[in-house]
């Protein structure tokens, strides 16, 4: 039996002398190999007629990590923390979130993606934590440890799919962010918070696999529930595929 296929939205990026390339982290795609799938980038910049196409050849589909979501995508303000901000990669994620819910297709959003997931279905963003969310703990690390750094702990909803897949309602993550939820979408329950109160992690109810998280567990596959939470999700990628066959 093939491996599901399951898609990640890149980053664009000029890095590469001068001209603009589609980057993404290997931690993303090596945790979904060592989950059995088969992972594909996804070019995010690309025609909404193209995304459309590729998103009927996934079983599942993982949003990553990256720059801000411009704050016009969610009716906020400019920031002066507000960096590294594509329009048209909002435009592109923005539009597979709601063509992938669509179609019932499996998703799994980390860090950025849990906001891009938020802002799709008509949730707001705290463009800078520090700034604007009251006795906010630190969560932006990026320049300041390894990214398998256990920052913070948090508490999952006990009654949530994320506590079923985990087996535990309190552990230990990283934090690679200055932004996060404001408003949570109707649509969508939080399962996860840190000390703070900050959503950490939310669900789509009643929806076959929908979840996403802040931290980073692409990083964090030394730990068992790490993975077992890419496995959860390439296990509904599989039975997506095996109802499409």
């Amino acid at each position: 039996m093939t491996s599901s296929l399951i898609g990640i939205t890149t980053s664009r990026s000029g890095k590469s002398n001068g001209y603009p390339v589609f980057t993404l982290a290997e931690a993303y795609a090596s945790a979904l190999l060592q989950a059995g799938a088969s992972p594909i980038l996804i070019p995010i910049s690309v025609t909404d007629e193209a995304l459309s196409h590729i998103l009927t050849r996934l079983d599942g589909l993982l949003f990553s990590g990256g720059g801000d979501m411009h704050p016009h995508s969610y009716g906020g303000e400019e920031h002066p923390r507000v960096d590294l901000v594509d329009q048209d990669r909002d435009r592109g994620e923005v539009l597979l979130v709601k063509r992938a819910l669509g179609r019932s297709l499996p998703v799994f959003g980390i860090c950025r993606g849990l906001q891009v997931i938020n802002v799709a279905l008509g949730g707001t963003l705290y463009e800078d934590l520090d700034d604007q969310f009251p006795n906010a703990l630190k969560h932006d690390y990026i320049d300041e440890q390894a990214r398998d750094y256990l920052a913070h702990s948090i508490q999952v909803e006990p009654d949530s799919r994320l506590s079923r897949i985990l087996g535990i309602t309190s552990l230990e993550v990283n934090s690679l962010h200055h932004q996060g939820i404001r408003r949570l979408a109707t649509s969508l329950c939080a399962s996860a918070f840190a000390p703070d109160g900050l959503i950490e992690a939310a669900e789509l109810l009643e929806y076959p696999f929908g979840i996403a998280v802040q931290w980073h567990p692409e990083c964090l596959q030394d730990y068992a529930p790490m993975r077992l939470l890419f496995q959860a999700f390439v296990e509904a990628a599989n039975n997506y595929r095996d109802g499409k066959a």
